[in-house]
C-alpha cells in the first residue's frame, strides 16, 4: 500500500446486469489499496439545465411531476443529452429550453457543472446561464411534460425558495445560488463550450 493519494484504482472486471432506456447498472471489480471490492455503478446520459434570465431579472422555472418521488417539483428547464453522440451540451440546452419553456436565447454561458451522486452514479449536469431571451414555439408535449407549468420568479425569490426547501432539485438549487453569486461578485463565467471533464459518455456509447 502506497502513500495516501497515490493508489491507481483500476477495474479488473465489469459486468452490465441491466440496461434500459435511460440508465444501465454494472458491477465493477475495483482494485483498492487493501485488495479488491465490488462497486455497483449506475450509468446514465449526461444532462443539461438552463437558468434563463430575462431583462427584468426574472428566471424561468417549470413545475412538473417527478414519478420517483411522486410529486411536482419546481425546477430549471432541463433534459438529457440523449440526442446522439454528436449533440453538444449547448445544442441539448437550446433544444430543452425551447421544448420546456418555449424560449430561445441570444447569449449562453456555462454557469456551473455538477456531479450528482458520485458514490454510485456517473450522472453529471452542466447548468447554463441563458440571457437575451425570446419566445419560440415549444411544440407538442408528451407524458409528464404535457402537464408542465412555466413560472417566472425573481432571482431573489428563487434563492429564498431554495433556502426554504421549496426548491429541492439539485441542479436548480446549484444554478440559482451560482447565478446569485455571479450577480453579486461579477465573476467571469466560462464559455458555453468550455471543457467538461466529467461529461458521461459510457451509457451513450453502449447504444
Amino acid at each position: 500500500m502506497g502513500a495516501p493519494g497515490s493508489h491507481e484504482f483500476t477495474v479488473r472486471d465489469s459486468t452490465t446486469v441491466y440496461s434500459g432506456a435511460i440508465l444501465a447498472l454494472r458491477l465493477d471489480q475495483v482494485v483498492m489499496p487493501s485488495g479488491e471490492a465490488q462497486r455497483e455503478v449506475v450509468s446514465k446520459h449526461g444532462a443539461v439545465a438552463i437558468l434563463a434570465r430575462d431583462e427584468q431579472g426574472r428566471i424561468a422555472l417549470v413545475r412538473q411531476y417527478r414519478h420517483p418521488i411522486q410529486r411536482r417539483l419546481l425546477e430549471l428547464p432541463a433534459g438529457l443529452l440523449d440526442g446522439g453522440p454528436e449533440e453538444s451540451p449547448l445544442d441539448a440546452a437550446q433544444r430543452e429550453l425551447a421544448e420546456e419553456a418555449g424560449l430561445a436565447a441570444g447569449s449562453w454561458r456555462t454557469l456551473v457543472d455538477l456531479v450528482s451522486s458520485a458514490g454510485f452514479c456517473d450522472e453529471a449536469t452542466r447548468v447554463f446561464l441563458a440571457e437575451d431571451l425570446r419566445a419560440v414555439d415549444s411544440g407538442p408535449r408528451h407524458h409528464e411534460e404535457a402537464d408542465l407549468e412555466v413560472l417566472w420568479l425573481s432571482l431573489e425569490d428563487a434563492v429564498a425558495a431554495a433556502l426554504s426547501g421549496e426548491i429541492v432539485n439539485a441542479s436548480t438549487v446549484a444554478g440559482v445560488l451560482a447565478a446569485a453569486e455571479v450577480l453579486r461578485s461579477g465573476v467571469e463565467l466560462r464559455a458555453p463550450d468550455a471543457p467538461w471533464i466529467d461529461r458521461p459518455r459510457r451509457f451513450t456509447g453502449r447504444q
